[in-house]
């Protein structure tokens, strides 16, 4: 169908459909928003859960655990990562498909309300003409009565026999004049006829079939965002499928591997070694080049680097103002955080590079730099989810308009931060359900903050930045 030739009467159909089709992409705009509430919610209480039920216990226990309670622990540590999952839904959910329909609506809400302006625009144009040709044609008629009046009055004085030829002379005077005026009245009258016909039959054949078009094109962009919308409401859980399979399948092995007949999940002790002390002076005496490492303090990680500041409040601007602020805000989180990442994926191939070959540097050099980058990657993620949420409620309160606005950042000249005293390897895996206590599975490299003080904890601090107490017994000093 062309809306341009078939419904070039239907103006009050096409407004009535085309405010309907931007209706249900709000609706739908909503309702992804509200969907991705549900998975930020979800994945909030999993962790409750799983902190609930993790148990820290004292050094005794933790070495005697049975396979099966240790196994409780691993279920546990994977519900986290599950967690993880929908959080990551959530998140692609409202970036994908929240924010980019809240631009493009706003957009077709403006495009739309042009295109019904050049309408209403052009219809004004066309009653103005018939307005003008109306008052033509009524001039027209008045005149030419007058000019028949004055025409039967001059028949009269003619066959009247008392009439003089003065007389006679004045009335053929007002009857020309009356005939003159009339006839400029027929041309004017025919000449807005002929710019009323023009200007009609371009409104009806140009001008209405152009913006009907335009409109029609409007619409069919609409249906496409909107089928596109439900493809990627698809296509991001599809996506975080295969890591949630993996967490489903990882409690699932920790469930076919616990061994019913164990009783305590502590292995007996080793045979202890024989030291022979005399070998160590002639070792110490032939040994001459021993290799001293220089011992570096990292004084500033990041010294003078722009880090954006939390979303202030903006609630008291303008609908207009706070969009625009928000928009400039979650640009800048964006690009920082982009920043980051790549710096992450940067420090993580040197220290996979330097674990190859230690000649090119010492790998644990890099893991204060790496674990303060995981830090600003977990908190600019932070902001950026609240920046959407702020920004797709703005939208929906207001049309947009584009404005320039600088954005503050802010740092910190004498930035500092404790530097670990060493790096460790956890031996098993640890829930840290307790207060002071962090999580951390076995295999994972870790920072050490704080040696064992005779209680038999430590303080470490993993890479994604978490810092807590882990048992000294579950973890190997590198």
């Amino acid at each position: 169908m062309d809306w341009g030739s078939d419904l070039w009467d239907q103006h009050d159909v096409i407004d009535r459909h085309t405010q309907s089709g931007l209706d249900l992409l709000e609706r739908y705009v909503k309702f992804v928003k509200e969907r991705a509430e549900i998975e930020q919610n979800y994945a909030k209480q999993l962790r409750t859960l799983s902190k609930k039920y993790s148990r820290r216990g004292v050094k005794e226990d933790q070495d005697t655990k049975p396979s099966n309670q240790q196994a409780f622990q691993d279920v546990l540590n994977q519900l986290n990562d599950y967690a993880a999952q929908r959080e990551q839904l959530s998140e692609s959910m409202t970036l994908s498909i929240c924010v980019e329909l809240s631009r493009n609506l706003q957009e077709l809400r403006q495009e739309r309300k042009n295109h019904l302006c050049e309408v209403k625009k052009a219809q004004q144009n066309l009653e103005s003409s018939s307005k003008l040709l109306e008052a033509s044609k009524k001039r027209f008629e008045k005149e030419w009565r007058e000019a028949e009046k004055a025409n039967q009055q001059t028949e009269k004085v003619q066959l009247d026999a008392n009439a003089t030829k003065a007389d006679m002379e004045k009335a053929k005077q007002h009857t020309h004049l009356r005939v003159h005026l009339a006839d400029e009245c027929k041309n004017d009258y025919a000449s807005q006829l002929q710019k009323y016909n023009k200007e009609q039959n371009n409104f009806y054949h140009s001008e209405i079939l152009s913006v009907y078009k335009k409109l029609q094109e409007m619409e069919e962009r609409r249906i496409r965002l909107l089928a596109d919308g439900y493809v990627q409401f698809s296509e991001t859980e599809k996506n975080v499928l295969p890591n949630i399979i993996k967490c489903l399948d990882a409690i699932s092995s920790t469930g076919r591997n616990i061994n019913e007949k164990q009783v305590s999940g502590a292995a007996p002790p080793a045979d202890v070694e024989f030291e022979d002390y005399s070998q160590g002076v002639k070792a110490a005496a032939s040994d001459n080049t021993t290799t001293h490492l220089p011992k570096v303090r990292i004084k500033q990680l990041f010294h003078k680097k722009n880090k954006p500041s939390s979303l202030e409040d903006l609630s008291r601007l303008p609908p207009d103002q706070r969009r625009r602020r928000l928009q400039e805000k979650i640009d800048d989180i964006q690009k920082e955080l982009q920043r980051e990442t790549e710096q992450s994926e940067a420090m993580m191939k040197m220290k996979g590079v330097y674990e190859q070959n230690s000649q090119l540097g010492d790998p644990s050099s890099l893991q204060p730099q790496i674990t303060q980058t995981a830090h600003n990657i977990a908190k600019l993620r932070g902001d950026l989810h609240v920046g959407f949420s702020e920004y797709i409620t703005v939208l929906s309160e207001s049309s947009v308009s584009p404005s320039e606005n600088i954005y503050e950042c802010e740092f910190d000249e004498d930035f500092d931060m404790d530097v670990p005293i060493g790096q460790c390897t956890a031996l098993y895996d640890f829930d840290g359900g307790s207060e002071g206590a962090v999580s951390m599975h076995v295999g994972e490299q870790l920072s050490l903050m704080l040696e064992d003080q005779g209680d038999g904890w430590v303080q470490v601090q993993r890479a994604s930045g978490d810092v807590g107490y882990v048992p000294a017994s579950y973890i190997q000093i590198i």
